[in-house]
């Protein structure tokens, strides 16, 4: 996967504040994912604080907190650090409030309930646009998804350290998977890429194929492959 990277080649911050744990917490464990560095807070006065001790290139802000609101928030960041990226994120969902964050200053608005692959699109959109991230590999020849990383030079994977072995076929399903992480791939699609097939009838051979990389991948562990039934597959944390 492309790893967002700061322009010195050091992990993105992100800074996320919001009063509920819950959230704090698994949008720390999907950012983490990223490869990123991620602090939490879950009041105004926290928030400030963090911001001038960890110098976050991104914060995503929730806009209703016990102490102060999201738009005095950003407002005192960004004395410090006007080039800082704003994501609101809070269950006010009418226009108006819509209007207001991103009139004040804000540069994206996601509303509560979310979806944790949108919260991370819309980072990645934002550090880009802001220029503020480069897309590396890791390693040069390095595809990561979650804990599972791919050296396609060395052709070895592991997962969490632990050396995964995989015959050619397998290796080279897989590598197409990371290389669209969170994208669903019909099996027409992984026939034509893998397999150089029509695809006329031969969905079992994704499905041997994708059950043989599960076995090895997925055994024990929190799942990354995925099937969307009636779809396809999809490979993501």
């Amino acid at each position: 996967m492309a790893v967002l990277l700061r322009p010195d080649g050091s992990p993105i911050r992100v800074l996320i504040v919001d009063d509920e744990p819950d959230i704090v917490e698994v949008l720390e464990g999907v950012l983490r994912q990223e490869g990123w560095e991620v602090r939490g807070a879950g009041d105004g006065a926290t928030a400030v604080r963090l911001a001038g001790e960890f110098e976050p290139d991104a914060v995503i802000l929730d806009v209703m907190l016990p102490d102060m609101d999201g738009l005095e928030i950003m407002a005192r960041v960004r004395e410090r650090a006007p080039e800082v990226c704003v994501l609101f994120l809070t269950a006010r969902d009418a226009v108006e409030d819509r209007v207001a964050g991103i009139t004040a200053g804000g540069d994206d608005y996601v509303t509560k309930p979310f979806s944790l692959d949108e919260v991370v699109a819309r980072l990645r959109g934002l550090l880009r646009r802001a220029g503020m991230a480069n897309t590396a590999r890791q390693g040069g020849n390095r595809l990561v998804v979650g804990d599972l990383s791919m050296d396609e030079e060395a052709r070895e994977v592991t997962r969490a350290g632990e050396l995964i072995d995989l015959t050619p076929t397998e290796f080279e399903l897989l590598r197409l998977l990371m290389h669209h992480p969170r994208k669903v791939l019909s099996k027409a699609q992984i026939l034509d890429h893998v397999w150089s097939y029509d695809f006329g009838g031969q969905a079992h051979v994704v499905e041997l194929y994708i059950s043989y990389l599960r076995k090895k991948i997925d055994s024990g562990r929190a799942p990354l492959i995925h099937t969307v039934r009636g779809v396809g597959y999809v490979l993501k944390p």
